[in-house]
């Protein structure tokens, strides 16, 4: 029998690398979105795991395929396929653009994998001299050396040494700049179809044909990175669905396992035929567990209902936000798309949201932050409306101890 140790918050300092500063209570039981701590208190959950818990906490549908996996094969390395990984391959490319998927674990490896392939198609196909890689200043891409250096936030990837050569910045929905930059030599450009950790930024529709045409002009690779985006966060399958330009390649995790770590990286059979055998690998990647829950997953999220209830809770949440923001004038700007949404705080609580979700978090209601001037807001793509409206009373009970 397993002995279980009794821990507090106070064992983490004593035997955790300190690069979190977790909040100081325990979740230990989630259902739905609802979420209680080892004290016994109730949190209605708008984090979702930083976007990941699409379906809540404990889905039905998710404990019965980990549950009936478990019991069947729980890894074989990719000396071998399996089925899961197969039908899940199946449905993703049956529903994009793509023919070809790798499974990783993370959205940093599916990043990883959608950078290295692309400037391995570049090398094969023009030659060593095509290797730059264009990002946007405040995009985020994941915690690799590459993919940290792609990503535009020095705070991130200063400090570790030499980076990554080749790769160069310009600020999101800038059209010319990115122009200016772009030259046979680019091999592909990498953005969020909307920006997330950056504070929750939509790009504008010229801009995201722009970027398309350019890279079409200049034999460039579009990538986007649909971490976050991706899997029903918008209100569609994937954001590039709504905005009518189709990348190359995409990267998939987040919300893919809805809970379960998981990253996919899509791409065509044309591209895709550059990662031969031995050029890239994953131990775990494509495992039975994470492909048969990530299924799951597919199946219930990729349906009209939920798709259209995405639209209906993100105006909910638009519409009592901004309510709460006509009481207490915290909020300049209330933005985002489907339920990847961002409060923008007014200069007088300039570089406070963690404040104000540390503030919510006392009156039960778990946000997050997107910088430090904008409360994030990622909940389950089903929260029931009842939840929305309580965890939004609570919130403003934060607010309004915060606004004086």
């Amino acid at each position: 029998m397993t002995n279980k140790l009794s821990v507090t918050r106070a064992t983490f300092d004593d035997v955790m690398v300190p690069n979190y500063n977790p909040a100081q209570m325990i979740p230990v039981k989630g259902e739905g979105s609802r979420v209680w701590d080892q004290a016994g208190t109730e949190y209605v959950d708008f984090a979702g795991g930083i976007a990941v818990n699409c379906l809540g906490h404990c889905h039905p549908a998710m404990v019965q395929a980990l549950t009936e996996q478990g019991n069947k094969l729980w890894h074989l390395s990719n000396v071998f396929t399996n089925e899961p990984a197969l039908r899940l391959a199946q449905k993703l490319t049956d529903a994009t653009f793509a023919d070809r998927v790798y499974f990783a674990n993370s959205g940093a490896e599916a990043n990883e994998a959608a950078l290295k392939l692309a400037r391995r198609w570049a090398l094969d196909k023009f030659g060593p001299e095509k290797d730059q890689i264009i990002a946007f200043n405040k995009g985020f891409h994941g915690r690799t050396f590459f993919t940290v250096t792609v990503g535009g936030q020095a705070a991130y990837s200063d400090g570790f040494g030499p980076k990554p050569g080749a790769i160069e910045h310009v600020d999101y929905n800038n059209l010319a700049a990115l122009e200016a930059l772009m030259s046979d030599k680019t091999c592909a450009i990498m953005m969020e179809p909307l920006q997330g950790e950056g504070g929750v930024i939509s790009p504008d529709a010229e801009f995201v044909k722009g970027v398309r045409e350019l890279c079409d002009k200049y034999n460039a690779l579009l990538i986007f990175d649909e971490v976050q985006t991706g899997f029903g966060r918008t209100g569609s399958l994937y954001a590039y669905q709504q905005l009518g330009v189709t990348p190359d390649i995409l990267a998939s995790a987040k919300s893919l396992g809805g809970g379960f770590p998981i990253g996919a990286m899509l791409t065509t059979a044309e591209i895709a035929a550059h990662l031969k055998p031995g050029t890239h690998g994953s131990t775990y990647g494509g495992n039975p567990l994470a492909c048969a829950v990530a299924e799951a997953v597919f199946d219930v999220v990729n349906t009209d209902d939920v798709l259209a209830g995405v639209k209906q809770r993100e105006q909910l949440f638009k519409t009592t936000l901004q309510q709460i923001n006509e009481k207490y004038g915290v909020f300049q700007d209330i933005r985002g798309q489907g339920l990847l949404l961002g409060a923008e705080l007014t200069e007088k609580f300039d570089g406070k949201a963690r404040d104000f979700l540390n503030a919510a978090a006392a009156e039960g209601v778990m946000v997050l932050v997107a910088g430090p001037s904008v409360i994030r807001f990622t909940p389950s793509l089903i929260i029931p409306e009842q939840d929305i409206l309580e965890g939004l009373a609570r919130f403003e009970r934060a607010v309004a101890k915060l606004a004086g």
